[in-house]
């Protein structure tokens, strides 16, 4: 007996198995959360290396396509090397072992920068908090000599939540120190972890480089097998889409923010900042975060120049004058330069977008949340205008902003009120003019 497929009682079956199987999950996830949130964090925890790998690939891919692509290929013709696979993987190898070379240098350089220069800085301050708190505090005690009305008001202050103060000093404080020290000491396990899952995926990095082109090849033909051929068009060319805005926006970002950071510390060098490494660390990495970057990173600065030398406050207004100048070239010359338009995004969506990200995501959700829309906002529009063009309609958006209505007859325009009245008087004249000469 000959099994049918599309045989109404089997179509039936399988749809009530299917409506079965999917109350049960839909039970199971609602009464049994915790467990499958567990059976996921051992999942991610699993793939976490391969994870890393990728995304470390995926970063270092165009720097290896740089070097291949503009020293490597361009110097194996000029030795007239013939072209063959064992060059090809000559090419890759040598490609990879600079890439890697290269990306541990920075490592290195940022690594030991942290520990020549940051770590003594954060140090120092530590070491000199008290006297950046009694300058703080001569100051204003100064400010509160020469306005009684606002120190009475100060002292009133402190003498109503003194005691609030301390309850909360001894109470929760205390309470939770012993238990910070615990987080500390379990971060330290966790970093270590990370450490080694990095490593981990560092090595599966290379392997995934060494193929990227058959992996790419792969994700191709699986494409075409599993949709239509225009459909898998469709996604393939998202896909390019979506490479070339995050790896435009993101790479971009990173070395428009390492130029800032340079430019800040000479600045900050210039001026006699106190920590000008520090702070122009802090400017650099915040400047990473399109628009409200500068000011996450501008402020806290501000405020520790301030505390550290409160009796000269020029120093804070040179400050924020430079990084002002400084946050004008890069967004109005540098950036525009090396970002170009690679996401496509206007002011507003790209305000609102690291508004929704950054309450999602936090911080990280705030860098990656301009490419991440911008490939949403993206394909919505291409929907949108596919969608136009099936009924004939235009794509351009400048066609619809006086648009009233689109009957049978065409489309017709919106006329504001005011100039529907204005019409109707040049009519009204006209017709008076033409009573008069008839």
């Amino acid at each position: 007996m000959k099994f049918n497929l599309n045989n109404k009682y089997f179509r039936w079956g399988l749809t009530a198995f299917l409506v079965i199987v999917a109350s049960i999950c839909f039970y199971y996830l609602m009464f049994h959360a915790s467990n499958i949130k567990a059976a996921v964090s051992i999942a991610v925890n699993l793939i976490l290396p391969i994870m890393f790998g990728f995304v470390i690939a995926y970063l270092m891919t165009p720097l290896l396509n740089h070097i291949e692509y503009y020293i490597l290929i361009p110097f194996f013709k000029w030795i007239k090397l013939k072209e063959t696979s064992k060059t090809k993987g000559l090419i890759r190898g040598i490609g990879i072992t600079l890439t890697s070379c290269l990306v541990f240098a920075v490592i290195y350089l940022l690594c030991s920068m942290m520990l020549s220069q940051i770590v003594p800085s954060i140090m120092n301050i530590i070491s000199n908090f008290d006297t950046y708190i009694t300058n703080f505090t001569v100051w204003i005690n100064g400010i509160l000599e020469d306005n009684p009305t606002l120190g009475n008001y100060v002292n009133h202050m402190i003498n109503k939540y003194s005691v609030e103060l301390e309850n909360w000093l001894n109470g929760t404080v205390l309470t939770t120190t012993s238990e910070l020290i615990k987080s500390l000491s379990l971060s330290v396990i966790s970093v270590v972890g990370v450490l080694w899952d990095f490593i981990i995926g560092f090595i599966i990095a290379v392997y995934v480089l060494i193929s990227k082109e058959k992996f790419a090849g792969q994700a191709k033909k699986i494409a075409y097998a599993v949709f239509e051929k225009s459909t898998a068009n469709v996604v393939i060319r998202n896909f390019r889409f979506t490479h070339k805005t995050f790896i435009g926006f993101v790479g971009g970002k990173i070395i428009d923010s390492l130029i800032i950071g340079c430019l800040c510390f000479v600045g900050t060098s210039l001026l006699k900042t106190p920590y000008a490494v520090l702070v122009s660390l802090v400017i650099g990495v915040t400047n990473i975060i399109p628009f409200f970057g500068p000011f996450l990173g501008a402020v806290p600065c501000l405020i520790l120049i301030f505390v550290v030398d409160p009796l000269n406050p020029l120093n804070c207004l040179y400050f924020a004058i430079f990084i002002f100048a400084l946050q004008q070239f890069d967004g109005n010359i540098l950036g525009p330069k090396i970002l170009g338009d690679s996401t496509g995004l206007t002011g507003f969506w790209v305000i609102f977008s690291i508004t929704l990200f950054g309450g999602f995501f936090g911080v990280p959700g705030m860098v990656v949340g301009v490419p991440v829309f911008a490939v949403i906002y993206a394909s919505i529009r291409s929907l949108v205008n596919a969608s136009l063009e099936k009924k004939n309609m235009p794509k351009d958006t400048t066609d619809y902003i006086n648009l009233a209505y689109v009957d049978e007859k065409g489309y017709h325009e919106y006329i504001p009120e005011y100039k529907q009245k204005k019409i109707a008087r040049e009519n009204k004249k006209k017709n008076q003019d033409d009573d008069k000469e008839n």
